[in-house]
């Protein structure tokens, strides 16, 4: 659906304040976070399966503008995949607290295993079409298709560096190219920031739930070699 909401509307920027990013693929997105979606990390880099793609309006077309993506901790803790305490609720994507501190859904089940490592390197991605007319943006679907995720920390590509067995949420930012001089006065004006809860994912280096192998097998174009032997969907 449509997000028209940033984490910032007060104050900013007229040609940011009316932004709005619609996330694309979005009952894909849903039925993985369902079950909880896996992120792949590798240490040369991984592309992302749902790719992040959003349609966006509300920008002024003849402005420049840069977008660009981060990744944040959704909590605290390690996870690992193993058996639960019996499985709390229907829905495999929900992740019931049960004592003592620790997250389980069915009998194979994510659950805390400690407190995280720390953070990783934090990071952006800029699209590469940055910067842009707003008209450019506005004209068609928005694809992060290029962005890669790793847990290399010493990565040198510019990946997303993120630590495997913890849990991110994605987030997608508008920033404004402030033609005036002293413009790195007003940056808090410049952007608006896009957050959607069905992107959440575990970042992990082999999938551990078998439903999100197959519906990543199922749904993803590019994965005929995966169905056929080969182990990189």
């Amino acid at each position: 659906g449509w997000a028209g909401e940033g984490l910032g509307t007060g104050g900013k920027n007229r040609r940011v304040c009316h932004a709005t990013a619609r996330l694309e693929m979005g009952s894909l997105w849903k039925e993985f976070n369902r079950l909880g979606t896996e992120m792949i990390v590798t240490k040369a880099g991984r592309r992302m399966f749902p790719t992040f793609q959003v349609k966006l309006s509300g920008l002024d077309p003849l402005a420049d503008y840069v977008l660009l993506m981060d990744f944040i901790p959704l909590d605290d803790k390690r996870y690992r995949w193993g058996w639960g305490d019996g499985g709390r609720g229907p829905n495999l994507g929900v992740l019931s607290p049960s004592p003592p501190c620790r997250y389980a859904f069915h009998s194979s089940s994510w659950l805390a295993a400690g407190r995280a490592e720390p953070a990783a390197p934090g990071r952006v991605h800029f699209h590469p079409d940055s910067p842009a007319k707003g008209a450019q943006w506005m004209r068609q679907i928005v694809s992060f298709d290029k962005l890669k995720l790793t847990n290399n920390l010493l990565d040198d590509n510019g990946h997303i560096i993120l630590n495997s067995m913890h849990r991110y949420q994605p987030r997608f930012h508008v920033v404004f190219v402030d033609p005036r001089r002293d413009s790195e006065r007003f940056a808090h004006q410049n952007f608006k920031s896009f957050s959607f809860p069905e992107t959440q994912f575990m970042a992990v280096t082999a999938y551990q739930n078998h439903r999100i192998t197959q519906l990543k097998i199922a749904s993803n174009p590019f994965a005929k070699g995966f169905r056929d032997g080969d182990p990189e969907p």
